[in-house]
């Protein structure tokens, strides 16, 4: 994994907005209608532009933009085998935020249906041993990426992968450990393909910050379950070296108060047991902008970088470089310049759909203030 060696490096968490003729592409084939060379080429088409325009607006270290995902974790259907997919209720994650705001989630959830998601949102039901059956589509996701960033002038490429928690429900091992540790053991190996292909690995656990703060279990519950989920994820990291590996949790896509979330300090101790180089978490939504300070009591051994979120998904208001070069300094001054890299607080289009909550003109707008953000902050803190 590239640091920041000379000047700050920009990155974000992974997922773009898709382009509507993939968008287009998607929706037959879900619906059967579709034919596999045109969704093929038109998908290679959308990751090469994706990298094009990530390299235009000064991102550093690039992914696919998540092009081939109908959804960051319901892509997971189609690698792994042993679950039912069943429709999840419309804000079944937020459930005090809902309860609290419910005229305000009303609208929200509203709009949200009227965005068109390519599919509809899943949850996860294991029936069956967990097998990994989607070596089809990931080799084809590398191979996308590889392509499209031949020759390209970045720094690093990383491919996210979700988390052994974000793989539904156990309704078939004895033990929610067992159950755990099987996801553990089949998604390993597209941890390890990605490894293999040369790229960052990049796991997404949103669920472990979303268990603090709309988890209705008590807070020692909480914290064994998400010990639990730690446990699995080192086991699918398990040879892997920490330096090719970074680990992302956010509190998901969600333009809405916010007052439950859990505050960094109660995630903290579990997040740095997760076997990763490099952490990426909300920093710049209102929230949490403050919990800079929490890394300031940490012992964050020295190998470790920070990847603080300096723009932020939750609103569209477009932050000043001079905000982001601020934000940049306060963890360089904590960790050290050489241990943070800027990123975004979470993915700009988590599921595929034609009106993503954040216009992509705007986005492009928040990455073009991110970059100018780190300019200014390197020639701060190498001056």
């Amino acid at each position: 994994m590239r640091a920041s060696s000379q000047r700050i490096l920009t990155t974000h968490v992974g997922s773009l907005p898709r382009p509507k003729p993939l968008l287009d592409q998607m929706r037959n084939m879900l619906d059967g209608r579709g034919d596999e060379l045109d969704y093929a080429d038109t998908l290679r088409e959308a990751v090469v532009d994706s990298v094009r325009q990530q390299v235009a607006h000064g991102i550093d270290v690039v992914t696919d933009g998540e092009q081939g995902k109908t959804g960051f974790s319901r892509y997971i259907t189609d690698r792994l085998d042993g679950f039912q997919a069943r429709p999840r209720p419309a804000g079944s994650g937020f459930g005090p935020e809902v309860a609290e705001f419910p005229e305000y989630y009303e609208q929200y959830f509203r709009r949200a249906m009227n965005g068109g998601a390519v599919a509809q949102a899943m949850t996860l039901e294991c029936v069956g041993p967990v097998v990994y059956v989607g070596r089809e589509q990931l080799d084809r996701d590398i191979t996308n990426l590889k392509e499209a960033t031949r020759g390209s002038e970045v720094e690093d490429i990383f491919m996210p992968a979700v988390a052994p928690s974000g793989v539904g429900r156990n309704g078939y091992y004895a033990t929610d450990e067992e159950f755990y540790f099987a996801v553990a053991d089949a998604l390993r190996l597209e941890y390890q393909a990605i490894i293999d292909a040369g790229f960052v690995l990049q796991v997404d656990d949103p669920f472990l910050s979303e268990l603090f703060s709309f988890s209705d279990l008590p807070r020692d519950e909480c914290l064994e379950r998400g010990e639990l989920y730690v446990a699995s994820l080192n086991r699918a990291l398990a040879g892997i070296a920490a330096d090719r590996v970074r680990y992302h949790t956010c509190y998901g896509i969600n333009e809405g108060p916010r007052v439950h979330d859990a505050p960094l300090s109660e995630l903290l101790g579990l997040i740095l047991r997760v076997n990763a180089g490099a952490y990426s978490f909300e920093a710049a939504n209102a929230r949490h902008e403050h919990e800079y300070h929490v890394w300031e009591g940490a012992k964050l051994p020295a190998d470790k970088v920070l990847i603080p979120g300096v723009i932020t998904h939750s609103c569209a208001v477009v932050e000043h470089p001079e905000l982001v070069a601020e934000r940049i300094g306060r963890y360089a001054r904590i960790v050290g310049r050489e241990r943070v890299i800027a990123g975004a607080d979470c993915g700009f289009s988590s599921q595929a759909t034609y009106n993503p909550e954040i216009h992509p003109k705007v986005m492009w707008a928040k990455f073009d203030a991110m970059t100018e953000g780190a300019r200014l902050a390197s020639e701060r803190l190498w001056s």
